[in-house]
């Protein structure tokens, strides 16, 4: 057991959570979830690496650990980064890579890779949601512009989930910069902004 390596798995584990992941987000449940999974993993890693069992039974076991899935909730693709970077933290802590100093770069890469594809200056938050609109869109230059003046913000992605031709109605889902106004204030509701 390489006890630096435990050492630096945890360090690592709280910038990229506490330092990260707390202070952009701040998502009390998952803050719980990164530091169960990442310790469980070093854990595992760690007994099964002084033990004699095969290396096929740990990586058996950390495919496991991988397609665990919370099902009473979707996962962004930002917080399944994060997931993702504690269970890799927790197998690089807990393996006996040699030399020493590639898995403290491992580790300070991984939280490194985290912070920068997360930095707002880099990747600009956006919020998505489904919007049932009033009209059957077909065309979808016209449909964007029509959402964006509904809700007067930038739109950066939209696409339809259902086309209804005999209801006259269309649902999409609308990926936009919240607080971001393209041309007005966002209106207090759709029916309002529809008149």
């Amino acid at each position: 057991m390489s006890h630096p390596m435990v050492l630096a798995d945890l360090v690592a584990l709280a910038v990229l959570v506490f330092g990260l992941f707390w202070r952009r987000d701040g998502r009390r449940e998952l803050v719980v979830a990164y530091l169960t999974v990442n310790i469980g993993v070093l854990g595992v890693t760690l007994a099964l690496a002084n033990s004699e069992i095969g290396a096929g039974l740990g990586l058996g076991l950390f495919g496991v650990l991988s397609i665990i899935r919370l099902r009473s909730e979707e996962l962004a693709q930002r917080e399944v980064a994060y997931y993702f970077a504690a269970l890799a933290l927790g197998l690089l802590g807990g393996l006996a890579i040699t030399p020493d100093w590639l898995g403290f770069t491992l580790m300070a890469a991984v939280v490194l890779a985290v912070a920068v594809g997360d930095h707002p200056a880099v990747a600009p938050r956006t919020a998505t949601q489904e919007i049932l609109l009033d009209r059957a869109h077909a065309d979808p230059v016209a449909m964007t512009a029509h959402v964006e003046e509904l809700l007067g913000l930038d739109v950066r992605d939209i696409s339809v989930i259902r086309l209804d031709l005999a209801d006259d109605t269309t649902l999409v889902r609308v990926r936009y910069v919240p607080g971001t106004p393209r041309v007005a204030a966002a209106p207090t509701t759709l029916t309002e902004a529809a008149r």
